[in-house]
């Protein structure tokens, strides 16, 4: 958050995904996570306005 003015507004949002899963599912979680966002109304929504990062890690 950054204030602007006297008010704190959302600049950036970073989100971190932790899947618990199988190696053998990497593939598969990488590739997913390459065009789920496009798919998200949420994100799409937000996306004009704040900058969006996502990052995804396996638990194995």
């Amino acid at each position: 958050m950054e204030l602007e003015g006297n008010v704190l507004v959302l600049r950036r949002i970073h989100v971190k995904m932790r899947l618990q899963g199988a190696e053998a599912q990497r593939e598969t979680v990488e590739r997913v996570h390459g065009f789920y966002a496009d798919n998200c109304p949420l994100y799409r929504s937000l996306k004009p306005a704040i900058a969006i990062t996502t990052e995804v890690a396996l638990d194995v």
